[in-house]
């Protein structure tokens, strides 16, 4: 199974301007989550795919490898699916640009999936973690997510999902992780799609998927990852990098 890690970094960012770029303990943020994911030694290639300049100098700076997106992309699927059409790939796994924590155990665990699914009945799996605080699961900037009993997505949402008109024993609220792991085709496929009302409603692309039939396997996970959304954050992760 042939495993590539495709890292999309845009330049522009509306609560933290050019923050891939900023230096994260002598390197940039990029390029630390670019060392990181090639330190798992779960992928064939690790690739930072960019319409900026200012990025793609960055990270070839430091001998990574870089793949120009060359069009605006209305999300993170269409911008992939471009960069891999011409590439030799059976899963493709996105990593979020701005987690250079990122962690081996949980993206394992997410190809496992794909290991174990002789029949190719999964066309792109992501990540779930269990939350508990009202608070966080009233929160419409968490993404929710219910399976079916063989851990198949059947919705997303920022809504409150399931509702709670009567209390049940043993029900649990799932927050979805945007760690997302491709059959190379639903990539392919998801490009040629147009929105359709329910993404547009919720703004969320995994949608998309489900409303023309893909599968979404979920993997249950304990790890969260830390993104930098903030030069506060930005902040933090230089005091856990130089702790490391």
């Amino acid at each position: 199974m042939n495993v590539i890690a495709v890292i999309p970094a845009r330049y522009a960012s509306t609560r933290f301007p050019a923050k891939l770029v900023q230096d994260l303990c002598g390197k940039p943020v990029i390029v630390r989550t670019y060392e990181a994911a090639l330190q798992t030694q779960l992928f064939d290639e690790v690739f930072v795919v960019t319409d900026a300049d200012e990025i793609e100098a960055a990270v070839q700076a430091h001998g990574g490898k870089v793949i120009r997106s060359q069009r605006h992309h209305e999300s993170g699927s269409d911008r992939i699916a471009e960069a891999v059409a011409d590439l030799e790939a059976d899963i493709v796994v996105n990593v979020q640009g701005d987690e250079p924590f990122i962690a081996r155990e949980p993206l394992e665990a997410l190809l496992q999936a794909f290991r174990e699914d002789v029949d190719q009945q999964i066309d792109l799996g992501s990540l779930m973690v269990a939350i508990t605080d009202t608070t966080e699961i009233e929160n419409p900037n968490v993404v929710k997510v219910v399976t079916d009993r063989m851990g198949y997505a059947l919705y997303f949402s920022r809504s409150v999902i399931p509702y709670p008109r009567e209390r049940v024993e043993g029900l649990r609220y799932m927050r979805h992780i945007g760690v997302y792991a491709f059959r190379k085709q639903a990539l392919l496929d998801f490009a040629q799609w147009p929105m359709q009302p329910l993404e547009a409603t919720e703004k969320l692309e995994q949608l998309r998927y489900l409303e023309f039939g893909k599968r979404i396997k979920m993997v249950e996970t304990s790890h969260v990852g830390i993104g930098i959304d903030t030069p506060k954050d930005l902040e933090q992760a230089r005091v856990m990098f130089s702790r490391q």
